[in-house]
């Protein structure tokens, strides 16, 4: 009984992230005012998405010493501060794991600053497999 206890209180004074595996129908209709910002159409960023999470707000990537967070792969060395990296540029202003959860809002305003900066071949999926042929990535909304 203590032991059943102790794993409430832990889980309460330490919620888990509520994260999400999104559809393919499901994020676009989350993302759609993403759709032709910096001229890029929703199915390049559904494909690329699929490409670099498989559309699951949890996936962290160990990459070359850094990490990537979330369905964007956000990298800690540049775009957000984790304990990993103290030197973070962390120019989206954020704690890496805000990435990690359901709500999207955070994860789509620094995917906009990494765009503005860096282009869509940021996300190295996209060049090779997500430039051409979306047809499969249209979901009808």
């Amino acid at each position: 009984m203590m032991s059943f206890v102790s794993l409430l209180l832990i889980g309460i004074m330490f919620p888990a992230i509520q994260g999400k595996q999104f559809t393919k129908c499901e994020l676009s209709q989350v993302l759609k005012d993403m759709d032709g910002y910096g001229g890029i159409p929703l199915s390049e960023w559904i494909c690329t998405i699929f490409h670099t999470s498989g559309y699951d707000t949890q996936t962290i990537v160990n990459n070359n010493g850094s990490t990537e967070y979330g369905l964007f792969q956000i990298n800690n060395k540049f775009w957000c501060r984790d304990n990993q990296i103290l030197q973070s540029r962390n120019i989206c202003d954020i704690s890496c794991d805000k990435f990690l959860d359901d709500d999207l809002t955070d994860d789509i305003i620094c995917a906009k600053k990494i765009l503005d900066k860096e282009g869509i071949d940021y996300w190295l999926a996209h060049k090779p497999l997500c430039s051409e042929k979306l047809e499969q990535w249209h979901c009808e909304m």
